[in-house]
């Protein structure tokens, strides 16, 4: 009897081990990062995943708590928390060319030591300042008669926005324009985290130029810039405006690694989409542009609701509005482009007269298209530090 009551004992004390076990490994795996990527959610299923997250908070002290915490859960997830040691930025500019209202240079500057980022420095010409600054972030456009930041499209909106009054620095997504003639690949693991990094220090890049008005900074782009505009907005209260462009769902969490090839959106803390960040912009003002035939076109009924509601509880719900274009596809497009002008001018203090026509028109056809050679900040005559780090580096100098 007593063999058999210890028999029973040790098979009851090896049931429960395994169970220990397993829970350990359910445990573990339930705390492993998880991606959220591309379509992740059925639109329903958005829509109900945002019902969920609007019955965690009922006042402004509720939402605040939340969005640390998903805030947290960003930078964590992107490995920027704590926060790098931020280095010299050692700005390079040169090659002032000047234009109808406007000069633009190319320039750069090291948000890491030896990681340099690239652009087009864009300012008012003949204007006194002080200046607001609007960073333009460019998406993943990559054929070579639209690439980038010199696609066309790109060239008019800053330049028009310069002529209104605004800095402007456009900047290179890793592994393009002058990235990618340095061996950078866009594919690079953990883009995410650099290129969120660099709009960082973008914000630290404009801020150090003469007469621009810290207060009034701005974040514009589409597609992968648009991610890139709602992140930085989300993570760097600095930002003052923020318009991001045909990438406000709820259900799409980007398609490319440098959007959602980090675990951003959930871990074993907290459980975020892109419209729950787009949120974390309030009481900002911030403008939502979408079109009806990408995964923006839902953004009248479920995503922008939810944002107002955010805004509401600061009492700043006229300072968040949307721009939906439903016979439109996904681009930043003219009409696109003017909804934006109207709104940053208004935000920024930006003069609309300086760019319209006597029939009322907006005019970019002072805008001069530059060629990609001439908007490259290394060429010939402009090399490449010597202690720049190689595209190829399998680390970076992160402290």
């Amino acid at each position: 009897m007593k063999t058999q009551v210890q028999n029973i004992f040790l098979v009851a004390i090896t049931i429960l081990a395994l169970d220990m076990c397993v829970s350990g490994v359910r445990g573990a795996e339930n705390k492993k990062p998880q991606l959220c990527q591309g379509n992740y959610h059925s639109e329903q299923a958005a829509k109900e995943q945002l019902a969920k997250f609007a019955l965690g908070y009922s006042n402004l002290e509720q939402w605040k708590e939340r969005a640390k915490i998903v805030r947290e859960g960003i930078l964590r997830g992107a490995e920027l928390m704590p926060m790098p040691t931020k280095c010299p930025l050692k700005p390079i500019i040169h090659s002032k060319r000047r234009y109808k209202g406007y000069t633009v240079r190319n320039a750069a500057f090291e948000s890491l030591p030896g990681v340099f980022v690239t652009g087009s420095l864009y300012r008012p010409r003949n204007a006194k300042g002080p200046f607001a600054a609007v960073l333009c972030p460019h998406g993943h456009w990559g054929s070579a008669s639209d690439y980038g930041r010199f696609r066309p499209d790109m060239q008019r909106r800053c330049a028009t926005l310069a002529r209104m009054g605004a800095v402007v620095f456009s900047y290179d997504m890793v592994g393009y324009g002058d990235w990618r003639d340095a061996g950078w690949r866009h594919s690079r693991p953990k883009a995410l985290k650099l290129q969120l990094w660099n709009s960082i220090r973008a914000v630290d890049f404009v801020t150090s130029l003469k007469k621009v008005d810290p207060k009034r900074i701005a974040i514009t782009g589409a597609s992968g810039g648009g991610t890139q505009s709602f992140l930085l907005a989300a993570v760097d209260d600095r930002v003052a405006v923020s318009v991001p462009v045909v990438m406000v769902s709820a259900h799409f969490f980007g398609g490319c690694n440098c959007e959602s090839g980090m675990p951003i959106h959930k871990s074993d803390t907290h459980e975020t989409n892109n419209t729950d960040i787009a949120a974390l912009a309030a009481p900002r003002p911030q403008l939502v542009i979408s079109d009806g035939k990408d995964w923006t076109k839902n953004v009248p009924k479920v995503e922008f609701p939810y944002i107002q509601n955010v805004y509401r509880l600061y009492g700043a719900e006229s300072d968040v509005k949307y721009l939906h274009l439903a016979d439109e596809g996904h681009d930043y497009g003219l009409s696109k482009r003017l909804g934006a002008y109207k709104f940053l001018a208004k935000h920024l203090d930006l003069s609309l007269d300086k760019v319209t026509n006597a029939d009322g028109s907006i005019d970019e056809d002072a805008v001069v298209i530059e060629k990609l050679e001439d908007l490259l900040v290394f060429n010939a005559e402009h090399s490449r530090p010597a202690h720049a780090v190689a595209g190829d580096a399998k680390e970076l100098p992160w402290d």
